[in-house]
């Protein structure tokens, strides 16, 4: 199976493949803060398909969803902010919870999340929902950073 190499440790598996330092899985639930959708300027990229979905769910065409919530940055697009950092789609919790992109879905596993315990453990200041809830297993992980990185690679 796939596995970034930046997120492996010395362990193997009975094949001799490295395993990650999360092989025994990680707990994580959104609670629904907000932390990660406020606060702190950034992008959240969409694609096509994400405005096809987010459109419909909100009950507009893509053509006033793109107009009214979305920017373009280098030729790609990403939702708009408010000028203190905050989602556009944040307000008293995510309007598209049930339809958010592809970067939002997969948080918290992420390259950056899973290079080390370390940065697992500095994330838990941050985010409420670390080592809560349900325990997502090895699979489910990579299956997520799998998504994530044929996504985004090294751009997010």
């Amino acid at each position: 199976m796939y596995m970034n190499s930046r997120i492996l440790n010395k362990n193997r598996n009975t094949q001799g493949d490295p395993l990650p330092w999360f092989k025994e899985g990680l707990r994580f639930e959104c609670q629904r803060c907000g932390r990660c959708c406020r606060g702190e300027p950034g992008v959240v990229w969409v694609n096509e398909t994400e405005i096809k979905r987010i459109s419909s769910f909100l009950g507009m065409s893509e053509a006033v969803f793109t107009r009214n919530y979305l920017r373009s940055i280098n030729g790609r697009l990403s939702l708009l902010e408010y000028g203190n950092g905050d989602c556009i789609m944040y307000q008293d919790g995510c309007k598209i919870y049930a339809e958010r992109p592809c970067q939002c879905r997969t948080f918290p596993f992420w390259t950056s999340n899973l290079e080390a315990i370390s940065e697992w453990e500095k994330l838990k200041k941050t985010c409420p929902g670390i080592d809560k809830g349900k325990l997502h297993t090895m699979k489910d992980i990579q299956d997520s950073l799998q998504m994530y990185e044929r996504r985004f690679g090294n751009t997010v």
